[in-house]
């Protein structure tokens, strides 16, 4: 199974994404929203507007991973959004 490591770093975007997203656009967005350094190794999190959908980005040394999970029912716990 390839995944990210032990020791990965997590960051989760409270606020709702545009779920046609690809994994470059994702990666831009942590660019230019969250001043994050997409190709770090860090996983990024975002979700859809309804809370049943997420999807993670991440660089893993090779490339630019994208997952994504739908639920059947029910939705995520998610963060308030928070102004910064």
């Amino acid at each position: 199974m390839i995944g990210p490591g032990a020791g990965a770093r997590v960051m989760v975007a409270t606020r709702p994404v545009d779920f046609r997203k690809g994994p470059d656009a994702l990666a831009a967005l942590v660019g230019a929203e969250y001043g994050g350094d997409p190709f770090s190794g860090v996983i990024y999190v975002f979700r859809a507007k309804r809370a049943d959908r997420i999807k993670l980005v991440w660089w893993d040394g090779t490339g630019l991973c994208l997952m994504a999970k739908k639920l059947e029912s029910g939705g995520f716990r998610w963060p308030a959004i928070q102004e910064v």
